[in-house]
């Protein structure tokens, strides 16, 4: 892993680019039986006849693979401790799309009342192979300062 950041690492409009995970059907299914068992992310013939014209991962198996993309990609110090945010799934996540998650810090705000930290605002957005997002985040999260030596 990458050496922590910090609050103080941090700039508007820095990026960070994640290592890539690649989609299974069966993880598609699996996932699903689980979390989301709708038949469009459950059975090929179902989801051909749903709106999404074949088997589509569930939204919430797109975030959780983002979030171990940027858990490995993002090393802010401390962990990646969300306070809020907005997703959308502007297309759906098939089988065999390989995922990156492409991140772009867009706000550092210092705290007023804990010296010790900030906030940091980051857009995500999650591509497949073809550079075409499946998931766009506008997430913040909580960014330690450098301790004092």
């Amino acid at each position: 892993m990458a050496d922590a950041l910090y609050l103080e690492d941090l700039h508007v409009g820095q990026t960070f680019t994640t290592g890539s995970v690649t989609v299974t059907a069966e993880a598609i299914k699996a996932f699903a039986r689980d979390y989301d068992p709708q038949p469009f992310h459950l059975d090929e013939a179902a989801a051909e006849a749903s709106l999404f014209g074949g088997l589509a991962a569930s939204g919430w198996h797109t975030a959780a693979l983002s979030m171990r993309l940027l858990v490995d990609g993002l090393p802010i110090a401390g962990g990646l401790i969300g306070v809020g945010g907005e997703t959308t799934w502007p297309r759906p996540t098939r089988p065999g799309d390989v995922l990156t998650v492409h991140i772009e810090v867009t706000e550092i705000t210092p705290s007023k009342s804990r010296s010790d930290r900030g906030m940091v605002r980051t857009r995500n957005e999650t591509r497949n192979q073809h550079g075409e997002p499946v998931q766009i985040s506008n997430l913040g999260i909580v960014a330690w300062r450098r301790p004092v030596a």
